[in-house]
């Protein structure tokens, strides 16, 4: 896997200089997952985002009695785990392979480092995870807007 030729296809590098990519490309740490295993569980604590690079995964949120709805599912190259990067909160939702899954995995500490070279392409980073963060929220909407 050529780490920056994947970052360039995901919506959240979009508009980013070759050498912001190429930092970038260095701070990430490559995953693998197997099907049906956990990247990480609701209430964890969390400090990094997941470029998904091959394969899918589910968002699964528990119940109040204990069992698991799925409420999505990801795709390659989508991204996942940016809230973390923005609230500092614990995990909302776990995360499951629902394939064999291959990520990169960028650290709140990396992006920092990141932020410190390269400001511009930082902001920029920020802005691509807010317009994901936006699309996502319009879609829940609408899918609350069905059900009424």
């Amino acid at each position: 896997m050529n780490k920056s030729e994947e970052l360039q296809k995901s919506r959240l590098f979009e508009g980013l200089l070759p050498e912001e990519i190429e930092m970038l490309s260095e701070l990430t740490q490559r995953k693998e997952f197997e099907s049906d295993s956990v990247v990480f569980e609701q209430g964890e604590a969390s400090d990094s985002l997941y470029l998904l690079v091959e394969g899918s995964v589910d968002v699964v949120r528990k119940r109040d009695d204990g069992s698991e709805h799925v409420i999505a599912t990801i795709e390659a190259p989508n991204f996942f785990g940016e809230m973390s990067l923005i609230d500092k909160e614990y995990r909302s939702a776990t995360i499951r392979a629902r394939t064999d899954a291959r990520m990169l995995c960028l650290t709140n500490e990396n992006l920092h480092g990141f932020a410190r070279v390269y400001k511009n392409g930082f902001t920029l980073v920020v802005i691509n995870i807010a317009r994901v963060l936006s699309a996502r929220l319009r879609e829940t909407n609408e899918k609350l807007a069905a059900k009424m």
